[in-house]
């Protein structure tokens, strides 16, 4: 695969990319690059977590990378997930594996690393030590959105820790590249001023969209805000669809979703659509009654932007496609769960643990 169609592929997947030029070079001098991603155990996973991550890694993978999956769970220790609970967390962190199994994510090239195993190394902690040292109390408490935690809600010593540890774990791991969500731009830039001080090479930043929750966007203008609100949104039941939600919790979030004739920004359905469903269907069809045309097969999503925009499709007719097609995507990761026992058994430990955002 050439340089250009490799590129070509990172940017299907990256909103942002600091910088392309930096990544060009990476690409023109090194065969494989290390992926960071990371993730903080926190609970039940939804669509966001499960399908589309699974759809931007798979991408990165065939533009020429090896993923170093990190499982945050002393952060997520540190940020009081899931009670507080150090070992409830790592079954949440056992949980997502689990998922990402069933979605097809390219395992053969996804590398699980533990935060439990790599704070017993004496060398993690210097690189801690290093950036604290270089970064003052506010910087670190503006990298809060990590967490999905405004500054005024950094109130316990212990979530002063994450940040500081993230960008350490980037220099830790001898990442190429960062691909994150926007959530995570903040901690991810820290990483790559303070690189050529600390003597690391400075990472290539590739930070995905952040994908709408289905209620009615908070209308924010601050960036930094309105990343923090899609972040915390996906934290209510009704506001995203998770990995084993039945059908009947399908069809009930997406019938009442926000979704205004005819506007294509900021509608949660047509984002299901460009980032998840014609990522995995060459062609979707929206069932119509006969008198409004029947029914109509769309290939691609600028034909769809076209036809939605001029009022060719209405919204109840988009939501029960868009249902029926996010519930195929779906419905194997919650056969799963109900048939495997192992899967099964995670699933109950899961749920029976306490909420916390």
């Amino acid at each position: 695969m050439d340089i250009e169609t490799r590129i070509s592929l990172i940017k299907q997947v990256g909103e942002e990319i600091v910088t392309e030029e930096e990544l060009k070079k990476l690409l023109e001098t090194k065969t494989k690059l290390i992926a960071y991603d990371g993730f903080e155990p926190s609970g039940n996973v939804h669509i966001a977590q499960g399908l589309m991550r699974t759809i931007n890694i798979n991408k990165m993978i065939k533009a020429g990378c090896h993923f170093k999956m990190y499982v945050a769970d002393w952060h997520a220790w540190a940020n009081n997930k899931v009670g507080g609970n150090l070992e409830n967390i790592q079954t949440v962190g056992q949980y997502l594996i689990e998922v990402w199994k069933v979605c097809g994510m390219d395992l053969k090239h996804v590398e699980f690393i533990w935060a439990n195993d790599v704070v017993a190394e004496r060398d993690y902690w210097k690189i801690v030590m290093d950036i604290a040292l270089n970064s003052t109390i506010q910087r670190i408490i503006r990298c809060g959105t990590i967490l999905g935690r405004k500054e005024s809600e950094m109130r316990q010593a212990s979530q002063i820790f994450a940040p500081v540890m993230q960008a350490a774990d980037i220099f830790y791991l001898k990442a190429d590249i960062c691909q994150l969500g926007m959530d995570q731009r903040k901690v991810n830039i820290l990483a790559r001023e303070l690189a050529t001080d600390l003597g690391f090479k400075k990472p290539v930043v590739v930070s995905h969209h952040m994908l709408l929750g289905l209620g009615k966007p908070a209308q924010i203008e601050d960036i930094h805000d309105r990343i923090l609100e899609l972040k915390m949104s996906k934290s209510k039941p009704e506001s995203a669809i998770f990995m084993t939600d039945s059908e009947e919790d399908i069809k009930r979030k997406i019938t009442s979703a926000y979704c205004p004739p005819k506007i294509i920004e900021d509608n949660p359905i047509a984002e299901y659509l460009k980032y998840i469903i014609f990522e995995k269907f060459d062609e979707i069809e929206i069932k119509r009654d006969i008198k409004y045309g029947g029914n109509i097969v769309i290939k691609n999503y600028d034909e769809f932007i076209k036809l939605y925009s001029e009022g060719k499709i209405h919204p109840a007719d988009l939501k029960s496609s868009v249902s029926l097609y996010i519930n195929k995507l779906v419905e194997p990761v919650r056969e799963h769960f109900k048939t495997n026992k192992k899967a099964k058994e995670l699933l109950e430990k899961v749920a029976s643990f306490p909420v916390t955002r």
